[in-house]
C-alpha cells in the first residue's frame, strides 16, 4: 500500500507541475498579446499621420515672445516673463525691443548689477548703430 500512496503523490505532483507550466505559458502569451495590442494602434497612427514639418527657430522665438507678452499683460511685473522676453529679443537681435523690459527689470531689482550692465551695453550698442 505504501507504494500506491507514493505513486499517487508522484502523479499528483506531475499534474501540479504540468498545470503550473500551462498557466505560466498562458500568462506569458497574455502579457505579450496585451502589449502587442497596445503598441500596434500607436504604430499605425504614427504611420498614417506623419509628424508635421519641423518648426523654424525664428517662428519658435516669435511664439515664445508672444507667450511672454501674454503673461506680462496679466502680470506686468512678472520677473520671469520679463527675463524671458529680454532673452528672446536678444536672441532674435531685437536690441531696441529688449531695452524696455530690461529697464523694468532694473527698476524691480535695483540690487542686480547684471541687469544694469546689460542695459548700459544695449543702450551703447543702439546708440552706436544709430550713428552709423
Amino acid at each position: 500500500m505504501a507504494s500506491s500512496g507514493e505513486e499517487y503523490l508522484v502523479n499528483r505532483n506531475k499534474k501540479i507541475e504540468r498545470r503550473k507550466k500551462i498557466l505560466t505559458w498562458v500568462s506569458m502569451v497574455s502579457f505579450v498579446g496585451s502589449g502587442f495590442f497596445a503598441i500596434v494602434p500607436t504604430i499605425q497612427k504614427a504611420i498614417e499621420n506623419p509628424s508635421t514639418q519641423p518648426v523654424s527657430a525664428e517662428s519658435s522665438l516669435k511664439q515664445q515672445e508672444q507667450g511672454y507678452k501674454l503673461v506680462l499683460q496679466r502680470e506686468p511685473e512678472n520677473k520671469t516673463a520679463l527675463e524671458g522676453l529680454v532673452k528672446i529679443r536678444l536672441e532674435s537681435q531685437n536690441f531696441k525691443g529688449a531695452v524696455e523690459p530690461l529697464e523694468k527689470l532694473v527698476k524691480l531689482n535695483p540690487e542686480r548689477q547684471d541687469y544694469k550692465v546689460l542695459l548700459e551695453k544695449l543702450q551703447k550698442q543702439i546708440s552706436n548703430s544709430s550713428k552709423q
